[in-house]
């Protein structure tokens, strides 16, 4: 299969690099930064391109994988191919690209990733949505190539998906950087800490989140959470995030 992958970012990276050990051809990087596109396609051996007047016609497939706000303006300078069109977000509705162009898919990997750090997409969950069932097919048989985890979802599902994603793992990893910032200004490293996240990760691959909840909240230990509400004064903001979780965890049923 011909694809032509349109931007160079962490997930267009990672995804070009399981499709080209599966074998696919990666004809075509573009990105409107052309330093951007040239790295990646030294790494996949592709055309690098920075001009969307320069796509390539004939492809099998069209990766979108961009900005989602930057989706409809790609998708608009493909209206001419005959491939199938399909984007990574979680969010955008598959309309985005059937009001552009004749075949449109959708191909969501749920996944955070960067660049510095490789993955396997062997379990990483892929989520597909097609036009038709002939474009479903194509997507599928692709899917299964690098994942065996694959995924047929609608629009509405993916954004719940994508929610619950942010929940799983936007906000806990920002809830580290804070907790780092807590422990920096104490003259403490955030090293001492890794291993208490380590095993709270683990405890949810085989237990559902809620059954094992720990800490002053779920105990309705009042004088530590005062204690520590307390040394949040100067820090207004942090205090105002640890009283809303602690009053989320008192609501959970026990």
């Amino acid at each position: 299969m011909k694809i032509v992958l349109l931007g160079s970012g962490n997930v267009a990276t990672h995804l070009a690099k399981a499709l080209k050990s599966k074998g696919e051809e990666i004809v075509q990087v573009y990105s409107q930064n052309l330093d951007n596109a040239s790295l990646l396609t030294q790494l996949i051996g592709a055309e690098a391109i920075a001009d969307l007047n320069e796509v390539k016609q004939d492809a099998d497939l069209y990766i979108i994988s961009v900005k989602d706000d930057a989706i409809g303006t790609v998708a608009a300078s493909l209206k001419k191919v005959n491939g199938l069109v399909v984007h990574t977000s979680g969010t955008t509705d598959i309309d985005v690209l059937a009001s552009q162009v004749r075949k449109a898919g959708v191909f969501y990997p749920l996944q955070t990733f960067s660049k510095s750090k490789e993955v396997s997409f062997e379990n990483i969950p892929l989520c597909i949505e097609a036009s038709d069932s002939d474009q479903l097919a194509i997507l599928s048989n692709l899917a299964h190539k690098i994942s065996s985890q694959v995924y047929e979802l609608d629009g509405e599902k993916r954004k719940v998906l994508h929610l619950a994603a942010v929940f799983a793992c936007n906000f806990p990893n920002h809830l580290y950087a804070l907790a780092n910032k807590i422990l920096n200004q104490n003259g403490l490293d955030f090293e001492i800490i890794r291993p208490l996240i380590a095993e709270t990760a683990d405890k949810v691959m085989a237990n559902l989140p809620e059954n094992v909840q720990t800490g002053p909240a779920v105990r309705d230990d009042e004088n530590t959470l005062n204690k520590h509400l307390s040394m949040l004064n100067d820090m207004p903001e942090l205090q105002n995030i640890y009283q809303t979780l602690s009053n989320s965890i008192k609501l959970m049923p026990k």
